[in-house]
């Protein structure tokens, strides 16, 4: 591509609609049926991919979900989770209000601030996630869910880099038909 031209828009080219709109509502709902589909284990390991997968795109861009987003997200990986349900239609909308709430905050952000606001929100959910389940019955202990934590904590940072490649994806323009 010459100079002239990387900076012209294109004519007859946009972003599709539905694309735009429905990629990270589906990228979410993919991310929550992923950890059943990979590993079957008698203790959790997997990371809570479908929250990672929400946190990321609620913080690259914060005004593309609404709030309530949390409840029908959150109720679809209590589907595929294993978890009692409403638990994550319970911790989801949690998670998206103190985005939310971050954001009016703090509307000039950091890496280190987001990386922070993640680490608290992961480390909240399965935590939280954990207590749930044993209110619903499970009798498991604390220490358990430490190799989950972990491991979840070292995966955000590849879940937001593959949510910054959806994203891309997602505003290439195509050709506009009339």
């Amino acid at each position: 591509m010459k100079v002239d031209q990387a900076g012209r828009k294109r004519i007859n080219r946009v972003p599709s609609p539905f694309l735009a709109r429905g990629l990270p509502w589906a990228s979410v709902m993919i991310s929550s049926i992923l950890p059943g589909m990979l590993l079957i284990a008698s203790a959790p390991i997997m990371p809570p991919l479908g929250f990672l997968a929400f946190v990321a795109w609620r913080q690259l861009r914060p005004g593309l979900m609404p709030v309530w987003a949390g409840l029908p997200l959150g109720f679809f990986d209590d589907l595929f989770s294993g978890q009692p349900v409403g638990s994550a239609v319970l911790l989801w909308s949690l998670a998206a209000i103190v985005l939310d709430e971050i954001e009016d905050r703090l509307p000039w952000r950091n890496f280190l601030t987001e990386w922070l606001v993640a680490i608290g929100l992961i480390v909240a959910y399965i935590v939280l996630s954990l207590f749930i389940a044993n209110i619903a019955g499970a009798s498991t202990p604390l220490h358990v869910i430490v190799p989950q934590i972990v491991i979840s904590l070292l995966c955000y940072p590849f879940v937001g880099r593959v949510v910054a490649l959806a994203d891309r994806f997602r505003l290439i323009p195509f050709r506009e038909i009339r």
